[in-house]
């Protein structure tokens, strides 16, 4: 199914955006105070002045993800973003700050992997054509450039949330990170970019504390391995188990710092719903983090071809809306969402619409 006919029916995304964003808000999203800013970004100006800029969400992503190309029938494909860049088209997300990713700085990859493996890595990328990492995960011309970038943005979007310039970011990207472990590129993932960010926030903004919330639907072995003897980092994640890769079972705790919430497959918002209110957000209160980056993850959704958990686009409203009071509580409301998996291009949509319209309501 392609982007155009999942997205198809606006008057249905317009309402489940509006929802979403909550009716009674969506006059002031729209005001004139806010119109001047969203003409002039629009004309590619680069001066604007926003009377709420502390309340707005902002997006991260650039036309370089969609060159990170995969193999025909692979699930991991550009027109995931496509389908996302539709949905968010929409007037209902005429508020979103959208800025273009920067790329990043290739040094702070070293702050999740050794130089060793990111030299092989770099050595993967061929000329032409594409190139196999492993058994699922590919890497063409344009990938180290697009995975260079996504780390950019993620950590672009550290920096505005401790600088206090937006609310919050959501950061589009591919390849998505989760399953890279400190040497070994897995799972469509060459790079680990929410454990990179993570370390960037410590790093460059003395975090003492981040926590990592992840809910994709397969466990993220890669951040759980980085992270895995460093309390200074909390992993908590909600996965399927069993399922690809294998990890995050309850027993794997770490240094205390790795909550893992497994759901069964069949189960559905009840589960998932549970496992947040009884093991990730009291872990999440103990810890209390300078920063919580969520690893965005869609495929947990009843649509999804990848696994067999049902959630809807509800939960995920739900889950953000839960990590943003977290973020109230702790962290000043720095609040860092980086796109992970969502392999159903009608599901991720309405996903990502559904967590994007709570994120705006501050």
């Amino acid at each position: 199914m392609g982007p155009a006919e999942v997205l198809s029916n606006l008057t249905q995304l317009k309402e489940r955006a509006l929802a979403s964003l909550g009716r009674s808000r969506w006059p002031q999203l729209l005001n004139p105070v806010e119109r001047p800013a969203l003409v002039a970004r629009k004309h590619g100006q680069s001066r604007h002045v926003r009377l709420y800029r502390g309340m707005v969400t902002r997006l991260y992503t650039h036309p370089i993800f969609l060159e990170h190309i995969t193999p025909p029938g692979h699930p991991e494909r550009p027109d995931r973003l496509r389908a996302i860049e539709r949905v968010l088209d929409d007037e209902a997300f005429a508020a979103l700050d959208r800025a273009e990713a920067p790329e990043g700085d290739e040094a702070t990859i070293l702050y999740a992997h050794p130089q060793e493996f990111v030299e092989r890595v770099r050595a993967t990328i061929p000329d032409t054509g594409i190139a196999r990492v492993d058994a699922d995960t590919t890497a063409s011309p344009k990938s180290w450039q697009a995975a260079v970038t996504a780390i950019g943005a993620a950590n672009a979007a550290v920096d505005d949330v401790f600088r206090g310039n937006v609310a919050n970011v959501f950061v589009a990207a591919r390849p998505p990170g989760h399953h890279a472990e400190k040497t070994t590129s897995m799972g469509f993932c060459l790079f680990n970019t929410a454990a990179i960010a993570a370390r960037y926030a410590q790093r460059q903004h003395q975090a003492e504390r981040v926590a990592i919330v992840d809910w994709d639907v397969h466990h993220g072995n890669g951040t759980q391995d980085i992270f895995w003897d460093d309390p200074s980092v909390l992993y908590c994640s909600t996965h399927q188990m069993p399922l690809y890769p294998g990890t995050g079972a309850v027993s794997e705790t770490g240094a205390g710092n790795i909550v893992n919430a497994p759901l069964a497959p069949q189960t559905g918002s009840e589960a998932f719903r549970d496992a947040f209110l009884s093991r990730i957000l009291p872990a999440l209160d103990n810890f209390a983090p300078d920063l919580i980056i969520i690893s965005a993850g869609f495929d947990a959704h009843h649509r999804d071809p990848l696994a067999e958990i049902n959630l809807t686009e509800d939960d995920f409203d739900w889950a953000t809306g839960q990590l943003m009071q977290r973020a109230g509580r702790h962290s000043d409301n720095r609040l860092v969402s980086l796109l992970e998996g969502g392999y159903d291009l009608q599901g991720l949509a309405f996903s990502v619409a559904a967590h994007v319209g709570r994120l705006m309501k501050g």
